[in-house]
């Protein structure tokens, strides 16, 4: 990446150095127009909330897209002035959460599945199918919403799931999660969310006419442990590595793609060689920036719509964004171990604490000092949204704890999807004047 040509706060094109990252990609859209295909055949189609478990439907074979997946790529498309000035022209405010919102904003466009002049798609892959299923959890106020009025555009059924909040607080999940998470969460809570996860194979069932198969779970869950697992690898193998061998822009596009795939052989198999990809750059020593002095922590969603922005400090500081959340959490909050008991149980425990793991301190906070320390960083920037209630997730606490802990913080808001107020200039001056004033005293540079 030394050679990488730009200007500070420049919106340059992004380099990327994982031959994984770029298959990632590929798979995404030929996967998605192979989604296109069948169901133009009449096939049913899921949109899902991230945190809906959406590993029944893997089980079922009933396809479906991710509702963050599609905002990322919406935003990276760059859709979403567009969609969101659809949603202002329609008469809804122009603040609703981007991230949950974008997919409803897109069902306003009337070219969303047209072609120009040249045949080229207007809408971002050609746009959205309609989907026949919309499923969310209630784990935020406008969300159920949000979804409702997506699937009345779409002529969909639309499906809520409860949340539970939890009465205890381990203060190390990660420690208990993959084994131990019978005494990790309150028993009557995983009852609940199992009796929730057999009225949506009800559900799915009466709809779609497919059977549900417990062994078809259980191979799903095995397949998803195993790709975990090597994220877990990969995740503490970059932790090790001074200098790092890859940075953010190449684990988060790997890492989130292939996620909304677990339960396939394809995303266990490409877990597995991104993994062996990065070992074998970490063996030759090969540093994804070779002046590395600074290693930062990036805390928060990605910024979809300009991701050149984490390599803009690599050449004039030497740092280096070498963490983020979509590996680490692979590495963390996914497994769960002894499927073959109960595979519908070990699902529940699987889903129930995601909100909790990312939004709600101390569960949060305290992760993320345990990753700080792991991986040696030297600052954090962190990214809040400022019209996501669940993505403000207790940032004082998680701000004093990592600062409590000498780690310096900068907190700025912006939106991972929705452009219109980002200024590449005044935030690079923002991480600039941190990394200046913050970090380099910190580390006696």
């Amino acid at each position: 990446m030394a050679d990488m040509k730009q200007t500070p706060g420049s919106k340059s094109s992004v380099v990327k150095k994982l031959k994984a990252t770029a298959e990632a990609s590929a798979y995404q859209k030929e996967w998605f127009a192979g989604l296109k295909k069948r169901v133009e055949a009449g096939e049913d189609f899921g949109y899902l909330n991230a945190d809906v478990p959406m590993e029944v439907l893997r089980a079922m074979d009933i396809p479906f897209v991710v509702n963050q997946w599609w905002a990322a790529i919406c935003g990276a498309k760059r859709m979403t002035k567009k969609y969101f000035g659809l949603l202002r022209d329609a008469g809804y405010r122009d603040d609703l959460c981007s991230y949950c919102a974008t997919a409803f904003a897109e069902s306003l466009d009337p070219d969303d599945h047209k072609v120009d002049a040249d045949g080229k798609p207007l809408g971002p892959w050609g746009g959205l199918p309609d989907p026949t299923l919309a499923i969310t959890r209630l784990t935020c106020d406008c969300q159920s919403k949000i979804f409702e009025l997506f699937a009345k555009n779409h002529g969909a059924d639309f499906y809520a799931m409860e949340n539970t909040v939890a009465r205890k607080v381990p203060l190390k999940w990660f420690d208990m999660a993959a084994d131990d998470w019978e005494n990790l969460y309150d028993t009557d809570r995983i009852d609940a969310a199992v009796e929730e996860l057999k009225e949506l194979i009800r559900f799915l069932e009466m709809k779609t006419g497919k059977m549900f198969d417990i062994n078809k779970l259980e191979h799903v869950m095995n397949l998803i442990n195993e790709q975990e697992s090597w994220y877990k690898k990969t995740r503490d193998l970059i932790a090790s590595c001074h200098p790092v061998p890859v940075t953010v822009v190449d684990t988060i596009n790997a890492v989130m793609q292939a996620q909304w795939q677990r339960g396939t052989q394809w995303a266990t198999d490409h877990a597995k060689g991104l993994y062996e990809e990065i070992k074998e750059l970490a063996d030759k020593g090969e540093a994804a920036v070779p002046n590395e002095k600074y290693r930062l922590m990036w805390i928060g969603r990605g910024i979809w719509h300009d991701f050149g922005f984490y390599q803009r400090f690599e050449q004039k500081y030497g740092a280096v964004f070498m963490w983020s959340m979509y590996l680490a959490m692979g590495a963390d909050a996914y497994i769960r171990n002894h499927v073959e008991k109960d595979p519908l149980r070990a699902l529940a425990a699987r889903y129930i604490g995601m909100e909790d793991f990312l939004h709600m301190p101390p569960w949060n906070s305290q992760w993320y000092l345990q990753q700080a320390v792991q991986n040696d960083i030297d600052g954090v920037v962190y990214m809040v949204p400022e019209n996501c209630m669940q993505a403000v997730e207790g940032s004082y606490f998680i701000k004093k704890t990592l600062e409590d802990a000498g780690i310096p913080v900068l907190i700025f808001k912006a939106d991972p999807v929705d452009p219109r107020k980002w200024n590449a200039d005044t935030m690079t001056g923002l991480v600039e004047a941190f990394i200046e004033q913050r970090v380099i005293p910190k580390s006696g540079s």
